[in-house]
């Protein structure tokens, strides 16, 4: 080959080879921006996807939603959940319209805002500024219309309590951030907020039935009475599930402020009271329990007692001896408070400490009170404490206290929780929620049990508790009215009382209790204007029970024999 020809084939073979280094380069690149793309997608895919854990701003920074797990009550319905709603906010880098238009536009979007309101917004430090949560479909079309590319819209998740008021003290509520501001969402934040568990919602004890009747009549009654304030719980005897619960005035927990007074407070579980003669059962168990009593023994109960500077004197006088039953049955206080004597300070501490009078309760809710207890223990406070007077304690304390007098004498820790695998009888309780087992506590033998079932019984049958009688249910329950003390404990009012009954039944097999009171009843034509528990609590339990039986399964009955009856025949005939 001659040279020239062997130049151009040197020529050729080098053009060839430039070429195909700069297609191996393309290829390099392209294969490059296929991967980077393939990246980008399976970041979209994973990190930007339409779940609930996760929502995409507007124009902005992706963010975290709160994955809170639902609320359920024992059967399944839902009581607290979460729904998607569109937030408003600022970046005012990428305003482009003056801000003195921006806080005209949007004043007119949003009656709740005012022009200065929008421009305190955007005149403040930072470069990011929420103007508006929560926003209707039709305020975010107004707002899109706009156009401006530094108003900013994002889906963020609201708490919605779909049966609005009804459940508010037992479910708290949580602020417009999602943060939790009291009951079982604040209790078990931890476990509502953990996105591992997102999926599973917490199975309260409460029924949707149950609370819905208790709410209703707590409200007739209130009503009814003028009160200031009315309270009620139902709660499973054997178990200590808490299957209702309701403190009137209430709040809407989907406005984000929980309670705004004190009057809003729980008061089953909050508010303290000096409920009366509810604790005579108390006394009458402990008199059983330590030996001191006999049914057939009585007490002198013709003329007042006088004890500390203060007169004690019975609301229903029968100014005669009275036998333990007749004691019970007519609420004499001074029958119990002799018994108390008979006691002792010492005995009498014991018995209201293993009942759990002296601490607050271990329900799972941080809103809890203790009890509010006599500064030192003497004549007067054993006498007074007897029969509910110097001593202030929650509804719950009052209800948990009776539910171990009837249900064989064990004390159950009242729960908010449904339990499973319930070992009614046994001595632990397997609960639910991660909760550990925990041990019955035996405050009276099954026999003095079996005793103050009766004794409950007589009081409905033919003593201050006839209102709450109801036709096919065999009854038990106590009156409670006690005069109010003044806020700086000094004295207690004529006028205001705490009026209260707490009622179980059926009694001869003790299932559900039923505690309910009014705060300050006014009296009314209808009960002469007396407003004692009798005349004003009492019929309502009655009627709640009425409602509620059917449900509960509770068969109706027509035998009521009564033990101990014969111990309420005075001269051959009752009174």
């Amino acid at each position: 080959m001659k040279p020239i020809d062997l130049r151009v084939e040197g020529m050729r073979q080098g053009a060839i080879e430039v070429a195909r280094n700069r297609i191996i380069f393309v290829m390099a690149l392209f294969t490059l921006g296929f991967l980077m793309l393939v990246v980008k997608l399976i970041s979209v895919g994973v990190f930007q996807a339409d779940s609930s854990s996760y929502y995409r701003t507007g124009n902005a920074n992706n963010s975290l939603l709160m994955a809170r797990a639902d609320i359920v009550d024992r059967n399944g319905v839902i009581l607290a959940t979460n729904l998607k709603t569109p937030s408003l906010a600022v970046s005012k880098r990428n305003l482009k319209s003056p801000p003195e238009e921006i806080a005209t536009k949007i004043a007119a979007i949003f009656p709740e805002l005012t022009y200065d309101d929008v421009m305190k917004v955007l005149n403040a430090k930072g470069n990011h500024g929420w103007i508006k949560r929560r926003l209707t479909p039709k305020q975010l079309h107004a707002v899109k219309q706009i156009g401006d590319p530094g108003l900013e819209t994002s889906d963020a998740e609201k708490r919605i309590y779909p049966h609005g008021r009804l459940f508010a003290h037992v479910l708290g509520a949580l602020n417009i951030d999602n943060k939790p501001l009291s009951g079982v969402e604040a209790y078990f934040d931890g476990d509502l907020s953990d996105p591992t568990k997102s999926e599973e919602p917490l199975v309260l004890s409460l029924d949707i039935k149950l609370q819905h009747i208790l709410n209703q009549e707590l409200s007739v009654y209130k009503e009814k009475f003028s009160a200031l304030g009315a309270a009620g719980i139902i709660l499973d005897v054997r178990s200590g599930e808490v299957l209702a619960l309701s403190s009137l005035p209430d709040f809407d927990p989907n406005d984000g402020k929980g309670p705004l007074s004190k009057f809003e407070l729980n008061k089953v579980l909050q508010g303290t009271y000096e409920l009366g003669s509810g604790f005579k059962t108390f006394t009458i168990a402990s008199g059983l329990e330590n030996n001191v009593i006999d049914l057939s023994d009585g007490y002198d109960a013709t003329d007042p007692v006088r004890i500390g500077g203060f007169t004690i004197h019975d609301d229903h006088p029968k100014k005669r001896w009275l036998n333990v039953p007749e004691i019970f049955v007519y609420s004499s206080n001074i029958g119990t408070l002799k018994l108390a004597q008979d006691i002792g300070v010492e005995r009498q501490q014991e018995f209201f400490e293993k009942l759990g009078l002296f601490k607050e309760t271990d329900i799972e809710v941080y809103e809890k009170t203790k009890p509010q207890l006599p500064s030192q223990w003497g004549p007067t406070e054993l006498a007074t404490t007897a029969y509910g007077h110097g001593i202030a304690v929650t509804p719950l304390h009052l209800a948990s206290g009776v539910a171990a007098m009837v249900n064989g004498g064990r004390l159950n820790p009242a729960t908010l929780l449904r339990k499973d695998d319930t070992q009614i009888g046994g001595v632990t309780l397997s609960l639910s929620g991660g909760v550990d087992d925990v041990a019955f506590t035996q405050v009276i033998s099954p026999n003095n049990s079996e005793i103050m079932r009766n004794l409950l019984h007589l009081v409905v049958e033919y003593g201050t508790g006839k209102n709450a009688k109801v036709d096919g249910y065999l009854i038990g329950g106590k009156t409670g009215t006690a005069n109010k003390a003044f806020e700086n404990r000094k004295g207690y009012s004529k006028k205001a009382v705490i009026s209260s009954f707490i009622s179980v039944f059926p009694i001869d097999d003790p299932k559900y209790l039923i505690f309910a009171m009014l705060d300050e009843p006014k009296g009314i034509k209808e009960t002469f204007n007396l407003i004692s528990a009798g005349m004003t609590a009492a019929p309502m339990v009655g009627n709640i029970i009425r409602r509620v039986g059917p449900l509960m399964g509770i068969a109706p009955t027509q035998t009521d024999e009564i033990e101990f009856e014969d111990l309420m025949l005075v001269s051959g005939t009752r009174e």
